[in-house]
């Protein structure tokens, strides 16, 4: 699933950039030598806003002593744990979202998770967040909850998955954004 979200994702920005680059003469005329192709200086202006917005996107290395994942690039900072756990692994993320609960009935396991509702392909295809393991009572599914918690890995039926070990786990008054597209 990840690999098709990846998929999905680098070919919407490649038919993007095509289709903006086929059009530049349209939308960009001045910037343009009249055949398609970027004058010098309106290349090298470019290149520094290309710059400039990957600097802007690139997410913080974690570094301290919590990594804080804020509504704003919720997405994005999740989805960079998935593709890069061991940059995570035994680091403390703090967050915010729903609390839900998944009974399993191969196993007859519940799963606890700490999630926000993300885009996907159809509308709200995809949920955003972790599974969390925590030793007290666990809130009401869909409580709004601050998750605290150092990142495991755990391995069930020889797969992988990554959780959280919670420290804290506190229902909050005041809901933030339950959707997040980035």
């Amino acid at each position: 699933m990840k690999k098709i979200v990846l998929i999905v994702t680098l070919s919407f920005i490649v038919f993007s950039g095509l289709v903006l680059f086929a059009a530049s003469d349209r939308l960009f005329p001045a910037a343009t030598n009249g055949n398609g192709t970027l004058s010098v200086d309106a290349a090298q202006a470019a290149s520094a806003v290309d710059a400039q917005t990957r600097h802007n996107l690139a997410l913080e290395e974690p570094t301290g002593d919590v990594i804080e994942i804020k509504e704003k690039m919720f997405v994005a900072q999740t989805n960079d744990v998935y593709y890069n756990p061991e940059d995570y692994l035994g680091k403390t993320l703090k967050y915010e979202g729903l609390f839900d609960a998944y009974d399993d009935p191969s196993n007859g396991q519940t799963y606890y998770a700490v999630i926000r509702y993300g885009p996907g392909c159809c509308g709200i295809d995809l949920n955003a967040g972790f599974e969390v393991k925590w030793e007290n009572d666990y809130p009401t599914p869909n409580d709004w909850v601050e998750a605290v918690g150092v990142l495991e890995e755990y391995e069930e039926n020889g797969q992988k998955y990554l959780r959280l070990a919670l420290s804290s786990l506190t229902v909050l008054p005041v809901r933030g954004a339950e959707t997040v597209w980035q």
